[in-house]
């Protein structure tokens, strides 16, 4: 799949569930569980202790299923970065924006999505290449911002993360959000059973499915 086609199916999915963790076996384990009740874009974070490692087995692990899209996240440097895409993530996710790690995923072929809190930083991540931007914490500023920022950039694809919950989940779809990144009250800590992730999973799955039927 190319860049295009690999925005088009993070949009179709919705949710993309961002896993951390404190090994690779839990990380795996926690993304089986949010791909089990239907969340099956994971964005498998680099504060997970060789989260390259993690992301090459559920590349293998699921490489015969279609609907199931593996990247990274927390991807601070260019060096994880290369590590990731070669690991075989067919996206990249940071917190903030960063230069180098834009010009690695545009030498691989590889979307980026960084964090962006201001048009100005929306600006810059547009000018290298970025089609898809993670507005975060997107809790301090609410749904509204999507509005606000499609204004200036109405062809920027917007993804929140950073508060997204059961509760608000389809408040950010009403504001126009391409797709929502969820964390905590998705996959929980680390004591949090895998069948109550499959069952948040199943919970964010349905609200989604049903808000798309409305419209």
């Amino acid at each position: 799949m190319n860049k295009e086609e690999i925005l088009t199916r993070i949009g179709q999915a919705g949710i993309v569930a961002v896993v951390r963790a404190d090994s690779v076996e839990r990380s795996m384990a926690v993304a089986k569980a949010c791909i089990s009740g239907g969340v099956k874009t994971i964005e498998l974070t680099f504060t997970v202790p060789h989260a390259d490692q993690a992301i090459a087995n559920l590349v293998t692990d699921y490489a015969d299923d279609p609907e199931v899209l593996i990247g990274a996240g927390t991807v601070m440097t260019s060096f994880q970065a290369e590590s990731a895409i070669q690991a075989g993530a067919k996206f990249i996710v940071s917190p903030a924006f960063n230069a180098e790690v834009a010009i690695a995923c545009n030498a691989a072929m590889v979307n980026y999505t960084p964090g962006c809190f201001t048009p100005t930083e929306v600006y810059q991540a547009k000018k290298y290449g970025a089609s898809l931007v993670k507005i975060f914490p997107a809790s301090v500023v609410g749904p509204a911002i999507i509005k606000e920022l499609h204004g200036p950039f109405p062809e920027v694809r917007i993804m929140t993360t950073g508060g997204v919950s059961l509760a608000n989940l389809t408040d950010w779809f009403d504001a126009g959000a391409y797709a929502v990144g969820i964390g905590g009250s998705l996959v929980g800590n680390a004591q949090t059973p895998l069948t109550e992730i499959q069952q948040h999973a199943e919970q964010f799955t349905q609200k989604l499915t049903e808000w798309r039927a409305q419209k």
